[in-house]
């Protein structure tokens, strides 16, 4: 197979191939500390939150990220990537210190901006992928993409509302955000939850060019199809046996397959 022959070395350069991928023309990656990202709930869930005595976070993950990439002007070729993260936040409230957790849900947000380099084009590109309301055009506009992990909960507490400078009279959230919360989230309420979030991301800034590369062979597939089946007990007998969830790793082989790889 080609991916056999190119992993041992012997395969042959057969021609120059014309591809069209994105390009990155530039990136950088960052590593935010959130602190005191005021959490909304659900008016339900609000009444929850004034009733509690504490609160914890169970998990916090990036609901979605929005971008919009303008140009900077009088600085040809740069271009701004504005971000907006909505973070969806899982609570226990807890209303004695020995009575059952309540999960709540809520929404946070946090803001960036960053300036990376986009290189400049004035083509107009028409593909049949488009629509026609936008007459089948592309613009020249480079595309920004950002990779993001879960978020670490660095802290996370109460405090009244009086006390909180995170007031706000009325928050738009886009839909496919107001969706989950079932259409909508409250401003108000008596106490309100701030998370402390540890954030990685990286922001890529690419392009769609035409590229020469080598070619060696397809790609073909290196291995059969595995037909499934509806018993439950033949598809058991497949699953490798749990050994690491029995006997767990030392430290020591931790550090030497980190080392090795």
């Amino acid at each position: 197979m080609a991916e056999q022959n190119l992993n041992n070395g012997t395969a042959c350069f057969k021609e120059a191939v014309c591809i069209d991928a994105g390009r990155i023309y530039d990136s950088c990656s960052d590593k935010d500390c959130l602190e005191d990202l005021p959490v909304y709930f659900t008016a339900c869930d609000q009444e929850k939150i004034d009733s509690a005595l504490s609160v914890k976070a169970k998990n916090v993950e990036v609901l979605n990220v929005f971008l919009e990439v303008e140009p900077i002007p009088f600085n040809r070729g740069f271009y701004s990537v504005d971000m907006t993260f909505y973070f969806l936040v899982n609570l226990a409230a807890y209303y004695t210190p020995i009575s059952t957790a309540d999960t709540v849900t809520g929404i946070a947000f946090f803001s960036k901006k960053v300036i990376l380099y986009g290189s400049e084009g004035n083509v107009k590109v028409f593909s049949s992928e488009n629509t026609f309301e936008d007459g089948g055009r592309t613009t020249d506009t480079p595309r920004a993409v950002i990779q993001t992990v879960s978020p670490i909960v660095l802290n996370t507490r109460l405090a009244d509302a009086c006390d909180c400078d995170c007031s706000q009279p009325e928050i738009n959230l886009p839909e496919c955000v107001c969706k989950i919360f079932g259409g909508g989230i409250t401003t108000g309420g008596n106490r309100k939850v701030l998370v402390t979030l540890g954030l990685f991301t990286i922001v890529q800034l690419e392009r769609r060019v035409q590229m020469l590369i080598p070619a060696y062979d397809f790609c073909v597939p290196g291995k059969e199809c595995v037909t499934t089946t509806d018993d439950p007990c033949e598809v058991f007998k497949h699953i490798k046996f749990p050994t690491n969830e029995f006997f767990p790793p030392r430290l020591e082989e931790n550090d030497s397959e980190s080392c090795s790889g």
